[in-house]
């Protein structure tokens, strides 16, 4: 059997369910898995799911939440408001999975070394996504961690020859996308269909090279696969602005 390409999107603490998940998907060794960044806050073991991903050695970008948690930690230092910030996003629930206070500190001094997307060639990932107006080059943390309806937006791919892979936005809050849904949009996929949320609860993981979906209902318990013609719903760009419902302030 070749190598396959195996994308996990956002994982938000909900360990267990993510090992359910590699069970179904059962990658080898010489499989590449790589995980599109926010492993932490709002599930109840972010602790045990950093832990599995930093023993694993598997790639991971970092998502929005770990810059959260980032930005209110700057040097050693403590900032406040965005140490209230992050609390406030979910982050309470990754404090408490942390028994081991050194643990946490550890951690933190591997999320500052990781990257904020990668080009596997065929493929980019980000997290978030991509400023469609600026060029590649120009791109930074913000963009690639926090973007939303300018990406989603876009009329026309931004690479002519990648497909960009991100997690960040749920994606039954795009229009149309009902939950569990992979969303598609011009040159460009998410695969972040809300673990953590009630509406939701389903976990991806993405076979690019079988062109494979396997999602796990954390809440539910409920295991499915499918291919990924079935599970991507395409959404009209000139919806999105102005369309998406605000669920939280962050996610």
């Amino acid at each position: 059997m070749s190598s396959r390409r195996i994308f996990v999107g956002d994982v938000h603490g909900h360990y267990d369910g993510l090992m359910q998940l590699l069970d179904a998907i059962a990658p080898t060794s010489a499989d590449q898995v790589y995980f599109l960044g926010d492993l932490i806050d709002r599930g109840p073991k972010s602790s045990q799911v950093v832990s599995f991903v930093r023993q694993q050695g598997y790639p991971c970008l970092l998502g929005n939440h770990e810059q959260l948690l980032l930005d209110a930690l700057p040097e050693g230092k403590v900032l406040h408001p965005a140490l209230q910030a992050w609390l406030y996003s979910g982050g309470q629930t990754t404090v408490s999975s942390y028994g081991d206070p050194d643990q946490l500190v550890d951690d933190i001094k591997w999320f500052r070394t990781l990257p904020t997307h990668l080009d596997l060639g065929d493929i980019w990932l980000a997290h978030a996504g991509v400023h469609p107006g600026l060029p590649i080059e120009e791109q930074t943390p913000q963009e690639y961690c926090w973007i939303r309806e300018e990406f989603h937006s876009m009329t026309k791919p931004y690479f002519p020859d990648k497909l960009i892979i991100t997690g960040h936005t749920i994606t039954f809050t795009l229009p149309d996308v009902i939950p569990g849904a992979i969303a598609q949009g011009q040159g460009w996929l998410d695969i972040d269909t809300g673990a953590y949320h009630p509406k939701s609860g389903w976990l991806t993981g993405l076979d690019i090279t079988n062109q494979r979906v396997y999602q796990v209902n954390v809440f539910e318990n409920v295991l499915r696969t499918m291919p990924l013609a079935e599970a991507v719903i395409q959404i009209d760009p000139h919806l999105v602005v102005g369309r998406r419902r605000q669920l939280m302030h962050t996610q």
